[in-house]
């Protein structure tokens, strides 16, 4: 984990203490195309009692997604995403016990995620999407809410692959400070399975303690990615076993939050881990 703790808090009473022991993030798609799991919970009723589920089961924040990011994914505009989030996102916030993350990479979307009483952005661009230059960073900012940075590229061809997404969150540091932004906002995020081979995938998983040093929050996303159903030959549906490995791995490499669909049993297998890590 990071060599210190973060406290976060809200307006709304709501409180994260990163760094003490693994946290998880439990995922609520409400697209209708995610790749594991699209149109299950896009109607209000599901996607509130999937919430309070996944906080019973152990969820420390609710990642709330309205555009799917699978490989192959086709983009929606901003008004699109908002007109989704709007639906849901209000009720998520309101009667959530725990914060709540949205997953975007647009600022516009950020903007109204917050104004709906969103607590984190999650950026798969990590401040850094070519269209909207600078604006992310400037919406974190202003709002003063933590964002997490995911190292993301266009292709998969690098020099150095830990060395190159090293200087891409660089990149992000300074975009984020020339903003305003509180470096205590800034967590970052691999970006497993974003302009990585499985191969990739498999090589950053081993290599992960060489990105844990720096001096911020690491989560990791890993839930039944792709690299996982080829390693094992499994389809999207069985990956639960395989995504618990690699959460094993990621706390004992230091990460600090997991980014997971199937809370349960990978918030035991974490907390197992964390012990194992201090033995």
């Amino acid at each position: 984990m990071s060599n210190q703790i973060r406290n976060y808090h809200w307006q709304d009473g709501k409180f994260l203490e990163v760094g003490k022991k693994t946290l998880i993030m439990g995922i609520l798609n409400i697209t209708p195309d995610s790749f594991s799991d699209g149109g299950k919970w896009n109607h209000i009723e599901r996607a509130l009692q999937h919430m309070e589920k996944m906080v019973d089961d152990g969820a420390d924040i609710i990642d709330v997604g309205a555009e799917s990011s699978r490989p192959g994914f086709i983009p929606i505009s901003s008004e699109e995403e908002i007109s989704r989030l709007a639906q849901i996102l209000p009720e998520i916030t309101a009667h959530c016990p725990v914060p709540v993350s949205v997953d975007t990479y647009k600022a516009k979307t950020a903007a109204y995620a917050v104004s709906a009483g969103a607590h984190i952005i999650n950026d798969i661009w990590g401040l850094q999407y070519e269209q909207e230059p600078g604006e992310m960073a400037h919406v974190a900012a202003t709002c003063d809410i933590p964002v997490i940075v995911m190292h993301n590229q266009s292709g998969t061809d690098y020099n150095n692959m830990i060395e190159d997404m090293k200087i891409f969150f660089a990149r992000s540091v300074e975009i984020a400070k020339r903003a305003g932004m509180r470096e205590e906002n800034i967590i970052m995020d691999p970006g497993v399975g974003f302009g990585k081979t499985a191969e990739q995938n498999i090589y950053l998983l081993r290599h992960l303690r060489q990105l844990t040093t720096l001096p911020y929050p690491m989560l990791l996303g890993t839930s039944r990615k792709g690299f996982i159903g080829k390693v094992l030959d499994l389809p999207v549906t069985e990956r639960m076993e395989g995504t618990g490995a690699t959460c094993v791995a990621g706390v004992l490499a230091g990460c600090d939050i997991m980014r997971v669909h199937d809370v349960k049993p990978i918030a035991r297998m974490c907390k197992m881990a964390d012990v194992l890590k201090d033995c």
